[in-house]
């Protein structure tokens, strides 16, 4: 397709909505069809689906697709700017899908009411191009990961906690899944949750807005992408570090063992991964 013939697939609201991106040689007009045609999946609509749907809709990402079961609660706007006052007590949701739409109405907007869990997440997710981790949970983290490698998608996650946070791409076909670096949730009592343990409200807003550029990069096929490297975030100091990881050959999801996929998830909730201090210090 000539560049007229891509340009032409665009309004001319929609050339200046999105002009300063495609004057960049990575995007451009193809690059922004690229965009217009992807369907991204967000599970989870609170402080790091916040800034991820926002930057992914501004952008002109074409479909989004968002898992939630919850409702705005007060507690939640001191870190999630998708909504604010007047959405108490709404569905995110549907407080969600009308933030998104004053951003840009042109992109559409699937919902999925519920929690995503091993019964419904592969076919939830088989019709999307990324999926992005926006959980609180390691059930559902562990679902994603499952889906995500049954269905040969990548896997966009992060994770905060208080002061620090975590972005990384999960490919099984190119590098290590989830499971690969944390074989195992802990156990329950050792991950204590935000609502125990608190989080910087604007600790999200980093760690979304990181995983909306690895989608962007990941849909673009330009950059070199997270697979194979977790970045983590000390906002006390104002240090990145990065931590190379590997696949695991035995890893019971993306491994060649029989029966790999079954995974024994605890009850304990937490958004960032305890294990990732003991990574860090190996």
């Amino acid at each position: 397709m000539s560049p007229t013939d891509v340009r032409s697939r665009f309004s001319t609201a929609e050339k200046i909505r999105y002009s300063r991106q495609m004057l960049m040689p990575e995007v451009g007009p193809e690059g922004q069809a690229k965009l217009k045609e992807a369907r991204v999946l967000c599970v989870g609509a609170g402080g790091l689906g916040s800034p991820l749907l926002m930057y992914l809709a501004a952008a002109g990402v074409g479909t989004l697709g968002i898992v939630d079961f919850d409702k705005v609660d007060a507690s939640n706007l001191h870190r999630q700017i998708l909504f604010d006052t007047d959405d108490l007590g709404k569905t995110k949701l549907k407080a969600a899908s009308e933030r998104i739409e004053d951003i840009n109405p042109e992109v559409e907007v699937e919902l999925f009411d519920g929690a995503l869990n091993f019964e419904n997440a592969e076919r939830i997710c088989e019709s999307f191009d990324v999926v992005a981790d926006g959980t609180d949970n390691f059930a559902a983290r562990y679902a994603i990961n499952e889906a995500c490698v049954r269905l040969d998608k990548p896997n966009v996650h992060g994770a905060v906690f208080r002061f620090d946070g975590q972005v990384s791409v999960f490919d099984a076909r190119t590098g290590p899944c989830y499971r690969c670096i944390f074989p195992e949730p802990p156990p329950p009592g050792a991950a204590p949750s935000c609502a125990e343990a608190g989080v910087l409200g604007v600790l999200p807003g980093v760690v979304g807005s990181l995983q909306a550029v690895e989608v962007l990069k990941l849909i673009l096929g330009e950059g070199e992408s997270l697979v194979g490297r977790i970045i983590t975030f000390d906002a006390l100091t104002m240090r990145f570090e990065e931590i190379r990881v590997s696949k695991d050959s035995s890893c019971p999801t993306c491994g060649p063992a029989e029966g790999r996929y079954a995974v024994t998830i605890p009850d304990a909730a937490c958004v960032f991964d305890p294990n990732m201090r003991l990574l860090m210090q190996s």
